[in-house]
């Protein structure tokens, strides 16, 4: 693979006036971390950063945020649409740093498609050193619905996949939840569950150097149940790290082009045989755009965090078809098909807008990942950490979060980290905001109005493994940042309780909020359902973040 180069925003060599708005921003970002050119490269170790403290309190080094997707398909899955080539260069344009190629498991991916992607794949890698491009698989989890799982680049990332979708697919095997011979639920929960540890296996004996699963789009369809996703993660928590907080197709329901039911994500399915029966008609819903389990606050999300695991959130944009496209399928030649090809023909342009739902890669949805240096493990391992934080629309150019003791002075632990204190002990929670600097591909300037913390206790491991909800959860503290602009810092107070706790950050443009789902006592001005077929996603934009846990000591 062709030596890796930082991308331009971060590279030296590359002079500001070749930069956009966006892009100066991010290198002033990078600046102040101060992980500017070589640092970057190097990693941690070249650039200055306090060395964590033991025992009480804690520092995390600064961080640079790459922006990636984890969920992108293309011709090598069996219902998409766009070449390897075009997706690539979308998010080129959109501004990605890292793109994860996750097709959909099929006989003909498993046995043509996946090694010849590989060859694309190798290719770009070698003629775009600047992007991170990713191989995955979008995993049928036996017993329920879809995963990414993605490997780092090496001698066996395409074997690792393809072994793997042949062994523990559930689509291939006819383990999923409605397949003709689907009685054994428990047989097929097992299964995913060995799944993950067979890749937690060949991470720890070195046949790939890393491997990371997320499950996608959990409330879609409700089959996703608390007690399989608390299975999922205890089986490896080091590989199963999270899930999508936002789905893709995001475009479902802009007015006018998919019907008067539709809905951002395509969450537009009720309750059938196969969903969990403990899930609310409501839960089938997205509110401003996220997933029912991550936007209720004291749901799902929180409840798995309340036992005191990370377990992180992403948004990506499951590119299939892009709204306002004009490309469609070409024509299948004689006699060939996606089982003896593992590829669609490639998309012929019709000059006419044909059917979509999703954005291109970067376009609408962004994961930021905070790492120290510049490359695919480090992203892996930002993933890993907790270092994330997601946003719609461009809301935000930069987000930077640190908690700890009000004698650290803007030092202490970031994103996914934990922070050690005594009962009693006052902690400032300190959130720079880097405003948008320029109009997003919608040409709007977006203008973040409110940041909201939210707070919820830890207690530990739950009985009922089906538990959704997290009692005690709840908004604690709103800034209103309307009018705000550049980079500002917020200082929060918090005071240590009896109990361990841990507090996570969102905020919207304001433009659409009301009482939470479960009350607004636990949150007053939360997102909210469009109304179906009328979800114009451009004037509803959120972010989140993962949380900052804090561990309280007794004495």
């Amino acid at each position: 693979m062709t030596e890796q180069q930082l991308p331009a925003w971060a590279d030296p060599s590359v002079s500001p006036a070749a930069l956009d708005a966006q892009g100066v921003s991010r290198r002033q970002l990078l600046r102040r971390a101060g992980l500017f050119g070589a640092a970057l490269t190097l990693g941690s170790a070249a650039a200055p950063a306090v060395a964590a403290q033991r025992g009480f309190g804690g520092d995390d080094p600064r961080l640079a945020y790459l922006v990636g997707d984890h969920h992108i398909h293309s011709v090598y899955s069996h219902d998409a649409k766009y070449t390897f080539s075009q997706l690539a260069a979308a998010g080129a344009e959109y501004g990605l740093d890292w793109m994860v190629f996750t097709e959909h498991s099929n006989f003909g991916h498993a046995k043509y498609g996946a090694p010849l992607e590989h060859e694309e794949i190798l290719k770009a890698r070698a003629e775009n050193p600047r992007q991170l491009i990713f191989q995955g698989l979008e995993w049928y989890i036996p017993a329920a619905e879809h995963c990414t799982v993605f490997a780092a680049p090496g001698p066996h990332e395409v074997d690792l996949l393809t072994r793997f979708e042949s062994d523990y697919d559930g689509k291939l095997l006819g383990y999923t939840d409605g397949a003709p011979d689907n009685a054994n639920t428990a047989r097929n929960e097992a299964h995913a569950v060995k799944a993950i540890q067979w890749l937690a296996e060949q991470r720890r004996t070195g046949y790939v150097d890393d491997v990371l699963v997320l499950a996608n789009h959990p409330m879609r369809l409700g089959i996703d149940s608390p007690h399989e996703m608390r299975n999922w993660r205890d089986a490896a928590p080091e590989i199963m790290i999270g899930m999508e907080g936002a789905p893709g197709a995001q475009g479902a329901a802009l007015p006018g082009r998919r019907g008067a039911t539709s809905i951002r994500g395509e969450y537009e399915n009720k309750p059938s045989a196969n969903s969990w029966a403990g899930y609310p008609a409501d839960a089938y819903l997205t509110y401003g755009g996220f997933d029912w389990a991550t936007a209720t606050v004291g749901g799902l999300w929180d409840s798995l965090l309340a036992e005191g695991r990370l377990f992180s959130i992403t948004t990506n944009s499951d590119a299939h078809r892009i709204v306002f496209d004009t490309w469609k399928n070409g024509d299948w030649p004689p006699g060939r098909n996606f089982d003896n090809t593992g590829k669609l023909p490639d998309p012929v342009d019709t000059d006419t807008p044909q059917p979509g739902s999703d954005f291109w890669p970067g376009q609408f949805s962004r994961t930021h990942v905070g790492v120290t240096r510049y490359g695919y493990r480090a992203v892996m391992a930002g993933l890993r950490a907790g270092r994330v934080w997601l946003d719609h629309g461009h809301l935000l150019d930069g987000l930077d979060v640190r908690l700890g003791r009000d004698c650290d002075s803007g030092r202490g632990v970031t994103l996914g980290g934990r922070l050690r204190v005594r009962k009693g002990e006052r902690l400032t929670l300190y959130v720079t905001v880097t405003s948008a600097s320029r109009p997003n591909p919608q040409g709007i300037l977006p203008a973040l109005a409110h940041v909201d913390v939210i707070r919820g206790a830890v207690r530990g491991p739950v009985a009922d493994r089906d538990a959704w909800r997290a009692p005690g959860t709840q908004v604690v503290h709103t800034a209103d940042v309307t009018g705000r602009t550049g980079t500002y810092t917020l200082r929060i107070p918090l005071t240590a309780g009896d109990e361990s706790f841990y507090v996570r950050l969102r905020g919207s443009d304001g433009n659409r909020h009301g009482a939470g789902y479960l009350g607004a006592s636990v949150d007053p001005h939360g997102p909210v359902p469009h109304e179906p077929g009328n979800g114009d996603p451009w004037a509803d934009t959120w972010f989140y973040s993962n949380p900052v846990f804090v561990d309280v000591a007794s004495a």
